[in-house]
């Protein structure tokens, strides 16, 4: 494909993001292509909003958000983390009403029905074993942790988003959708050795890379990043 055409690129946060969360990552996209981070309720610009706690209520949030912004341009979905997850549902939506993207970019997930043995459920976890496990996931800040205020404010908004995907773990059993997949993760990921299951949710092709660093190396490789997103545009080709 042409580098001069124009594309859309929508992202969607990890658990406890926003709209800002993709911020390292702008200015490594080139300008022909829109760059777009969408946001769920209850946090960044739309706070005052009620918190989602079920997948369908966020997957037909994020699809009433496309469908607004779309233009007559291909586009690409990447979502990071619970992004990822959501992002599977969302592709089938969007293919429903005959306006796909070209791919799905899905990164720090291994894909649906992958979880680690005797997996707490994190959403029901008291603060003490709640701030535990959000430290080892990384991606916090520990000033967050650290000061109460701070945890007080991020804290519903993170189990809120944990509930949704641990409430309804592995609702996307059967799903295949009908474009290619790229698939990323950190190799310090303890399920990393399991990204190709996400070849299982896909009849087009499939495509994997393992990235150094943790759940959160998106951090760590935003050129990188920004040359895969990139590449996945012009390599991509019109139905």
């Amino acid at each position: 494909m042409d580098k001069n055409t124009k594309f859309q690129l929508f992202l969607l946060h990890f658990a406890g993001g926003s709209i800002y969360s993709y911020d390292f990552l702008k200015k490594y996209i080139e300008p022909n292509i829109e760059f777009i981070p969408l946001e769920l309720p209850g946090r960044g610009k739309r706070f005052s909003e009620k918190l989602l706690k079920t997948k369908n209520e966020v997957i037909d949030d994020y699809f009433s958000q496309i469908k607004k912004l779309r233009n007559n341009a291909p586009y690409i979905i990447f979502g990071h983390s619970m992004g990822a997850t959501i992002g599977l549902s969302l592709v089938t939506k969007l293919e429903a009403i005959g306006d796909a993207p070209e791919k799905l970019i899905v990164s720090g997930n291994p894909g649906p029905g992958i979880k680690k043995e005797n997996d707490e459920v994190r959403y029901l976890l008291n603060d003490l074993q709640f701030k535990e496990t959000l430290g080892k996931l990384g991606g916090i800040p520990k000033e967050v942790l650290d000061n109460q205020e701070l945890y007080e404010y991020f804290a519903p908004i993170i189990r809120a988003d944990f509930e949704c995907l641990e409430k309804y773990f592995f609702s996307e059993k059967g799903i295949q959708i009908n474009i290619p997949i790229f698939a990323m993760m950190g190799d310090e990921e303890e399920l990393s050795t399991k990204i190709e299951n996400w070849s299982n949710f896909t009849n087009k092709d499939f495509e994997f890379k393992i990235l150094q660093g943790n759940h959160f190396f998106i951090h760590d490789h935003p050129f990188e990043l920004g040359n895969i997103i990139m590449n996945c545009c012009y390599t991509s080709v019109i139905r």
